[in-house]
């Protein structure tokens, strides 16, 4: 598989980051390397570190960053892993940290991977192919009460009960063993308004899937609480989601992280000493413009959240 993939609301990003060429940045979500290039271009004497959970993802970056190998270091990891991954290069804090929680189009697209209801492949979904967990094993072992829970939570499925019930009797009689399989299932318990709805049927129950299959939200949750520990005063942490549930995880977490006192407001001074870490650059997350939608649909859904370390 040839990994191209169109970096969303790139511009914006590197203004967010606010670069210094002698700087120490970290792109977690490392993809084709489109965001990383445009951070690495920008860097003399500092460093970029690029991160990712998928081997063919880096190998991709690694080629993109030719031009930049002599500062930059990739590793092969997910994003939760942060405090890890630092503590192994002897980093204590980076200027800037930039996170694309969404899936590459490259591991959309190509058929094997999985993810993908439009073409017949093996149910898999694994973003980093050396996990064990897959969508296979999710659809075929986890309990019909499990299923729905994630249908429901994790794509925001008003049928979740319907599918998880219709997932459960058809793999009594033989495994649910691909993705055009699963689809089917998924629109053989859906009624005939939602069916005539403008998107597939099966997205909201991949997507939902693919979440549980990869930790999406609880690797996200793990990051959040560390990235901010791992910043320089000054340094910008910024996070694009492409989800809800990935984006109020997002607002929630830098809210709270801004937070100063949180006595009660009866009390007459405050007793708990907490300070805000960060300040919240803009209230309103970024979205793309009329241009990149336009070349770029995938870029409709998202948004982009930007704090600063204090």
């Amino acid at each position: 598989m040839e990994f191209k993939h169109r970096s969303v609301l790139l511009d914006e990003c590197i203004d967010a980051l606010n670069i210094k060429p002698d700087g120490i940045y970290l792109d977690g979500t490392l993809g084709g390397g489109g965001h990383s290039y445009e951070i690495a271009k920008r860097l003399t004497t500092g460093t970029l570190i690029g991160v990712d959970r998928d081997e063919a993802a880096l190998q991709a970056a690694r080629e993109r960053l030719s031009p930049f190998l002599d500062r930059v270091i990739t590793v092969h990891s997910n994003f939760s892993a942060l405090d890890s991954i630092l503590d192994e290069l002897n980093i204590d804090a980076v200027d800037g940290m930039l996170f694309d929680l969404g899936v590459s189009s490259p591991q959309l697209d190509d058929a094997e991977r999985g993810f993908s209801y439009m073409a017949d492949a093996p149910l898999d979904m694994r973003m980093n192919r050396r996990d064990t967990l897959t969508a296979y094993e999710v659809v075929n072992t986890w309990p019909q009460e499990e299923l729905r829970r994630i249908l429901c939570e994790y794509g925001e499925e008003r049928y979740a009960p319907q599918i998880a019930a219709a997932i459960v009797r058809k793999r009594e009689t033989a495994p649910i063993a691909t993705t055009l399989a699963l689809a089917d299932v998924i629109r053989s318990a859906m009624p005939p308004q939602a069916l005539r709805e403008k998107q597939h049927p099966a997205k909201r129950s991949f997507q939902a899937i693919r979440i549980a299959v990869n930790d999406e939200l609880g690797a996200v949750r793990t990051l959040l609480q560390t990235a901010f520990r791992r910043l320089k005063p000054g340094g910008r942490l910024a996070v694009i989601s492409f989800h809800s549930l990935e984006d109020r995880i997002v607002k929630t977490e830098m809210q709270q992280a801004a937070r100063g006192c949180i006595c009660p407001p009866e009390f007459p001074v405050c007793v708990c000493g907490r300070k805000p870490e960060v300040r919240i650059v803009s209230r309103k997350p970024i979205v793309s413009g009329p241009e990149e939608l336009a070349e770029n649909p995938r870029a409709r859904s998202a948004k982009l959240r930007v704090a600063e370390k204090l």
